[in-house]
């Protein structure tokens, strides 16, 4: 006997209202006419090793998993991809039909291809890139950079423990730089990524010294609200093309969507319009 249940996917997280997911995805499930819910699921500590695994029997097909969870989820998962795993973190999940749970990291996918959708002629093999933090996000961020061929990431962070950290991982490719130094290695990079949440809403100012920016250099800073941080805003000062946060969470939303709903959808301005609102 068939499956006639409308497919139900979502969010989960702690807290989880301030999420824009619900927004894309309900969008794209209207303008493709879909059947299916996309919504966000609240999920307290004590709660979540045993409440995902029955997300499956009460329809959900699949879901969108952030703060606090991206770690927990791989101690729960069944089956893990490999980009997930050397991440260290999922951000997709899929409901098996037989009951397993996958797991798997969009992230470095959507930082890709939210480049790529803004700067076309971007070619990663040209020269380096500079890397601000060494969390979960600098780690899909990394991964997916020297998979597209970039010939070396000088990283940076506050902590330098943690950076010196990615270098292990990560391979000889990478060479920390001390955070007081950061300013002194703009001028070699043909690409510069903030992963941390420094010039976010609510949270200090990156104080890092950026006239040594280059021009035609591209810089991209993971932070969406505000939509043009302070590190933007003088990159494009400096000549450099610039890149926001926001297509990054919408560029990663696509494989799941895809996954669950069974349309890939296509992230255009009216998606981004969904978004922001």
């Amino acid at each position: 006997m068939s499956d006639t249940r409308i497919p139900l996917a979502g969010v989960i997280g702690h807290p989880i209202a301030h999420s824009k997911s619900p927004h894309l995805h309900g969008y794209w499930i209207r303008k493709y006419g879909l059947k299916g819910h996309y919504i966000p699921i609240d999920i307290a500590p004590e709660k979540i090793a045993d409440l995902l695994p029955r997300l499956a029997d009460l329809g959900f097909v699949g879901a969108n998993v952030t703060i606090p969870y991206k770690e927990k989820v791989m101690e729960l998962a069944d089956l893990i991809t490999d980009r997930a795993t050397l991440i260290g973190a999922a951000n997709t999940l899929i409901f098996r039909k037989d009951g397993r749970i996958h797991a798997d990291n969009t992230d470095g996918y959507g930082f890709i291809e939210n480049i790529r959708q803004t700067i076309p002629d971007w070619n990663p093999k040209t020269g380096p890139a500079v890397v601000f933090g060494a969390g979960g996000a600098a780690r899909a961020v990394i991964a997916s950079l020297l998979d597209v061929g970039v010939p070396k990431i000088l990283l940076t962070n506050r902590t330098r423990i943690r950076a010196e950290k990615l270098r292990e991982d990560f391979g000889h490719r990478i060479q920390v730089v001390e955070w007081v130094q950061a300013g002194n290695v703009l001028e070699e990079a043909d690409l510069v990524v903030n992963t941390t949440s420094l010039g976010m809403v609510g949270k200090p100012e990156m104080r890092v010294p950026l006239d040594g920016l280059r021009r035609g250099a591209i810089v991209n800073d993971l932070v969406y609200t505000p939509l043009r941080t302070r590190l933007l805003t003088e990159a494009e000062k400096n000549g450099c093309r610039v890149v926001d946060g926001v297509g990054m969470l919408l560029h990663q939303a696509v494989p799941g969507f895809e996954r669950w709903f069974g349309k890939r959808p296509v992230v255009d301005e009216n998606a981004r319009a969904a978004v922001l609102r």
